[in-house]
């Protein structure tokens, strides 16, 4: 169990709900807005990322390559190939557009929080008052980074994709070894959408009995069917894409959910809370009421006589349940009933001596 910004995360508390919008916002008016949309639907948490493509990606020419949606009705996709950096400069913001966003994020009621890839980005997201700080995929075995981050005192939460369960053992012990115990691994499938071959759902109790630390799903498939298996398995935190338009060119914007959608999102994951229950079988009243009704009681196969012998062909079995169970006809044998009762009579134990 851990705490970011005062609202509890583990076992036993509600699922921790982030949209992220950090790939698919581009300008602070388009931030602002996909954190108010995100407000609205009751989300825990909004996510960005800050990113510095001129130091991040020196190489222009990288390529990276993804699918966008070209017909809402077929589902007709189109590959796209296009510069890394491109990408990353697209959501790109001053740091004074982030003190904006952040502040727009406490006036909605809503935590903020943010990957970073360097150094003065920790140190500049700990001046704004983010209690946690997610380190991407990509750096999970830049230590010099997770141990910057533990030494701040935030929650580190730890994307896991591409990563082997060696490798993410490694960056624990280091923020481990900065003294910090707050620490959320994420399983992030890869690709953008993720292949349904690769999401490998059932990693999320390993990771939980392996490491002990909360455990979130990042999902990066359309729709939310993963997600709610990700919560029935024990994640503790999910991190779900959320865009304005999913038919925009640009990565990330295929698989994310839209406006009309996020309400929706929250309350399926709040519904399937409530449908897990308890690992113990507990009876509501009106569960036991209604069993009651289709239980069996132990009642008279024909018209009886007090002093008469009870024997197995006098007694039958019907509902309701409210009578002796049948489970104690064996102890009734060879006893007396008590008075005259007739045909269909419930037996209740003054009815026998």
């Amino acid at each position: 169990m851990l705490a970011i910004a005062g609202r509890l995360i583990g076992k036993g508390y509600p699922t921790y709900i982030t949209f992220e919008a950090g790939p698919t916002h581009y300008g602070i008016d388009n931030a602002k807005k996909l954190v108010e949309k995100a407000a609205l639907a009751g989300a825990d948490a909004v996510k960005f990322q800050i990113v510095d493509p001129d130091r991040l990606v020196p190489d222009k020419k990288q390529l990276f390559s993804y699918e966008v949606l070209i017909d809402r009705e077929t589902g007709a996709r189109e590959k796209i190939v296009e510069p890394l950096y491109d990408i990353l400069k697209r959501r790109c913001m001053s740091r004074e557009e982030w003190i904006e966003v952040k502040k727009y994020c406490d006036e909605q009621g809503i935590t903020f929080f943010s990957t970073a890839t360097f150094w003065d980005e920790v140190d500049f997201l700990a001046e704004l008052g983010v209690d946690t700080i997610k380190i991407c995929s990509g750096d999970v075995d830049f230590f010099q980074l997770i141990r910057k981050c533990a030494r701040m005192g935030m929650c580190i939460q730890l994307d896991t994709g591409n990563a082997t369960l060696g490798e993410v053992e490694r960056a624990v012990d280091n923020a481990l070894e900065e003294g910090c115990e707050r620490i959320l691994i994420h399983h992030c499938p890869s690709g953008y959408p993720a292949r349904l071959e690769s999401i490998n759902l059932r990693i999320i109790p390993t990771l939980e009995r392996l490491f002990g630390f909360p455990v979130a799903f990042s999902d990066h498939s359309p729709g939310w069917e993963m997600d709610i298996a990700a919560v029935a398995l024990g994640a503790n935190m999910i991190e779900k894409t959320i865009t304005l338009d999913r038919t925009t060119r640009s990565v990330e914007h295929l698989f994310s959910l839209e406006p009309e959608e996020m309400r929706a999102f929250v309350q399926a994951v709040r519904d399937l809370e409530k449908a897990l229950g308890s690992t113990r079988k507990i009876m509501s009243r009106e569960e036991r009421e209604n069993s009651l009704a289709v239980r069996r009681s132990i009642v008279l196969a024909r018209e009886v006589e007090a002093g008469e012998e009870v024997t197995e062909e006098v007694l039958d079995y019907a509902r309701p349940g409210s009578g002796l169970r049948p489970e104690m006809a064996a102890l009734l044998k060879g006893r007396t009933f008590a008075c005259h009762l007739g045909k269909g009579h419930i037996l209740g134990l003054s009815d026998i001596k």
